[in-house]
């Protein structure tokens, strides 16, 4: 018995130190990821008077991470792709950490459409099982920690440690784990456990050296009235229809992929990511710095343009993805869809459109997001980064709605399959 409590401490602590560990490294990547990206696209085009410089560094940035592509493979994995060969393998490959590392930090920095939660979830899903092989304790528990590597960081990365637990956990075959032997119950407490300690690592870190990256801006309030209720019955639609869109550019662009030899696709789009942003920089990067912009200002654009933002967004994102500049979609989806929410605000609600857009938004951008997630609490609850709890059930209720539709449009298409993750 004594031996079974002292066993049960040890993981505790392990399991604080792993997601303390999991948290720093999360911050050192974002917070390198924001200086080069200030550096690149700021502070080298005013030194050199040279505003086109960053078309040449993309262009090379995708010319190198082709190069590693060529030679190591296919780098930063979706997270869906890192999750399924945990749950399939019992282990993830940590020998080509340093490519991963490149890999997942060249299209941040320049401007690739994607997120960094796609990179980093491989990341330190690698790390967790270095540790797991190298460290005598952790062998047994390696499946868990790597999961708690992966709650950490989709926590840490949204600023919501329930979506980073039950990303990992709905939806679930249930199974257990024999190496495991811990319940449900016991698994989320060490979730928690683990992703406290993150978010501790992350705020001193913080405390003591600024922030990593800006966070993702958020709406104060969400006002709802009869009008926006009833405008459910459109916001429901266009959020399916925007998953409909991006699945189709998906396919496209994943066709394109494999036609154009390796390196090539990734040079071509490093080219097309500094044209792009020189050229309409609103689509480019994950979106935060963007969407903040816009909540100030989307009244002094008309409906089209906003949409057009949007279906270019989707477009970038895909294309980003699928050439070989990879990362995440969450955030770029995310204003993609906040940007239609404002359209449609703006076009319903043309003489006063601020109060209607927050609803707008968060109304479309569930819908989508349970379409494509295909978690309805897990995508509620990622919402929570920029929406109100306010809107936290009509979230959840638009969310469960684009779910259940995507699946019956699957099931008439003749179970065409739908991507579920990053």
């Amino acid at each position: 018995m004594k031996e079974r409590h002292a066993n049960s401490i040890k993981l505790v602590l392990f399991t604080a130190l792993l997601g303390g560990f999991a948290g720093a490294v999360i911050w050192c990547f974002l917070k390198a990821v924001s200086l080069c990206t200030s550096l690149l696209w700021v502070r080298l085009p005013e030194s050199t008077g040279i505003s086109w410089i960053p078309l040449i560094i993309c262009t090379l940035g995708g010319l190198i991470t082709g190069v590693l592509h060529r030679i190591f493979g296919d780098y930063p994995e979706e997270l869906d792709v890192v999750m399924g060969r945990i749950k399939k393998d019992k282990h993830y490959d940590y020998h080509p950490m340093a490519v991963m590392l490149v890999c997942a930090f060249i299209p941040l920095i320049c401007a690739s459409s994607v997120g960094p939660e796609a990179g980093l979830t491989g990341i330190i899903a690698a790390l967790c099982y270095w540790v797991g092989d190298n460290v005598t304790f952790a062998k047994r528990n390696s499946e868990l920690f790597s999961e708690i590597g992966e709650a950490v960081t989709l926590g840490q990365l949204f600023h919501s440690p329930l979506f980073g637990i039950l990303a990992v956990e709905e939806g679930g075959d249930g199974d257990d784990d024999a190496t495991v032997m811990l319940t449900r119950g016991n698994k989320l407490l060490f979730y928690g456990i683990s992703t406290g300690a993150g978010f501790l690592a992350a705020y001193v870190l913080t405390y003591f050296f600024g922030a990593a990256m800006e966070g993702f801006p958020a709406f104060a309030d969400a006002p709802m009235g009869a009008c926006d209720y009833l405008m459910l019955l459109v916001y429901i639609p266009v959020g399916l229809l925007l998953y409909l869109i991006f699945e189709l550019c998906e396919k496209l662009t994943k066709g394109a992929g494999r036609c154009i030899p390796v390196t090539v696709r990734e040079t071509v789009c490093g080219l097309v990511i500094g044209a792009m942003g020189l050229a309409l920089p609103i689509v480019m990067s994950s979106g935060e710095e963007q969407m903040g912009e816009l909540m100030e200002t989307f009244v002094s654009f008309s409906p089209l343009f906003l949409a057009g933002i949007c279906v270019l967004k989707i477009i970038m994102t895909t294309f980003c993805i699928n050439l070989g500049m990879k990362g995440g979609h969450f955030f770029p989806l995310i204003f993609a869809c906040t940007c239609m929410g404002f359209a449609l605000a703006s076009f319903v609600f043309a003489s006063d459109p601020v109060p209607h857009a927050a609803f707008a938004a968060a109304a479309v951008c569930a819908t989508m997001l349970g379409a494509q997630l295909k978690k309805p609490i897990a995508a509620s609850l990622l919402l929570l980064l920029c929406f109100p709890v306010k809107a936290l059930l009509c979230i959840f209720i638009c969310a469960a709605c684009g779910k259940s539709l995507a699946s019956v449009f699957s099931a008439g298409r003749g179970g065409m399959g739908f991507a579920s993750g990053d």
